[in-house]
């Protein structure tokens, strides 16, 4: 319970400037598959270690995912 409001509040808190329902929208994405969501921040971390910067480590990744996310996001 705690971990899930921590959560929240990470997302609400990096999505700051967003209408409430996309970020709610979010949330409820993530709560579905946090695994996922975990996979991919983990690999994007990875690859702004090694040198990428944010933007390019995130837009690599997604792509990478971009099937899973897809399932997720038409559930």
């Amino acid at each position: 319970m705690i971990k899930e409001f921590l959560l929240k509040q990470v997302i609400k808190r990096q999505l700051k400037g967003m209408p409430e329902a996309e970020i709610n929208r979010i949330i409820l994405l993530v709560e579905k598959n946090p695994e996922l969501f975990k996979k991919i921040g983990d690999e994007i971390k990875a690859k702004v270690k090694s040198g990428r910067s944010e933007q390019a480590a995130s837009m690599e990744v997604m792509r990478a995912h971009q099937g899973e996310l897809q399932k997720v996001l038409q559930k």
